[in-house]
């Protein structure tokens, strides 16, 4: 490289060599990168051409700055064991960059990483913080609402009753409404309900509708046992040590399962440390539908939530100027497969 190519290469490209390479007016690059701004597809796309050639890329930083929105948004998780949130940000990452939205990563370990994860995403200016996750306490989402720590705080995949959220969910009761009625149509009599983490701001309800709707149709209340987090190798290691050693006659006749984490590991210990049949002995339902649970080795009965529909529902909700969205919730479908 020559002396005078190494301090070309040195300079920072600028709208105003974009402009010229293009032969627009500066204004006409601004609008060039804005969304929505009112330009022609040809001047667009003759702007970004130039841009290209001459290495331009816009400050989004000074962008963001100069409007109210940055089109970056905060991914707060804390449950990488279950396999489903692998499913979530593969579909929210997705949609939202289809539509323009950039997304921060954060993975949070506990209650305290949370805190400091939404202050970090205030600092960067994202135009809202999504929680996908257990541990978001109602003491902390008040916190981060009333500092006004980000614009809104979306709880996803989950209900929350905090009035300063905003909840993208599957309807639960419904869903477990539907899950009851196709273990019972099976002939069912003797469930346990494989329950995950009781949480009480951001939570499920699945195991308090499943036990609640047994009660009302058979008149009497189901065996419920519970995991610390939705770990298959936790849900294999409870479900050994409920089960084995019973009698053939106290076992359950149908384990239902929180998620497809505790389902799968609750199928991997009956067939390996109970040597018993899947779904001949005991069958299992989980809730998710994971890529895993259509894998021959679990054939899972399982809940398909609708997580394409609800991520383009955030879309909707980020792209709403408004503080204040109400609360949606969607329908999923049953699954029926081999386990049940």
């Amino acid at each position: 490289m020559t002396e005078t190519d190494s301090s070309h290469a040195d300079q920072t490209v600028t709208a105003d060599d974009v402009a010229e390479a293009a032969g627009v007016s500066r204004w006409t690059v601004s609008r060039a990168f804005k969304k929505d701004a009112s330009i022609s597809p040809k001047t667009r796309a003759k702007v970004l051409a130039a841009a290209e050639a001459v290495g331009y890329l816009p400050d989004l930083q000074a962008a963001s700055l100069a409007s109210e929105r940055s089109n970056l948004v905060a991914l707060l998780i804390d449950d990488f064991n279950n396999p489903h949130k692998l499913v979530m940000l593969e579909r929210l990452t997705r949609v939202l960059r289809k539509n323009g939205w950039d997304t921060l990563l954060v993975n949070t370990l506990d209650g305290t990483e949370t805190n400091h994860a939404l202050l970090s995403a205030s600092q960067r200016r994202v135009d809202a913080a999504i929680l996908i996750g257990l541990q978001f306490s109602d003491a902390l989402l008040n916190a981060a609402t009333g500092a006004r720590r980000v614009k809104k705080l979306i709880i996803f995949a989950r209900s929350s009753e905090n009035a300063n959220t905003i909840s993208i969910s599957v309807d639960d009761r419904e869903a477990m409404r539907e899950m009851t009625a196709y273990v019972l149509s099976r002939g069912y009599r003797k469930p346990m309900f494989l329950a995950g983490p009781d949480t009480h701001s951001a939570h499920l309800r699945r195991k308090e509708t499943f036990v609640e709707l047994w009660q009302q149709e058979t008149g009497v209340q189901p065996e419920v046992i519970g995991v610390e987090s939705y770990d298959s190798n936790l849900a294999y290691g409870i479900a050994t040590q409920t089960l084995k050693g019973r009698a053939r006659a106290d076992l359950p006749d149908v384990l239902v399962c929180e998620n497809d984490a505790l389902a799968m590991g609750a199928i991997d210990a009956i067939r390996h440390e109970m040597n018993l049949r899947v779904p001949e002995d005991i069958a299992v339902t989980g809730f998710d539908d994971v890529p895993q649970a259509a894998r021959p080795n679990y054939q899972l009965t399982t809940y398909r939530q609708p997580i394409t529909r609800m991520a383009e529902r955030l879309v909707e909700i980020l792209q709403n100027a408004e503080n204040r969205d109400d609360n949606c919730s969607f329908l999923g479908e049953i699954v029926v497969r081999a386990s049940a």
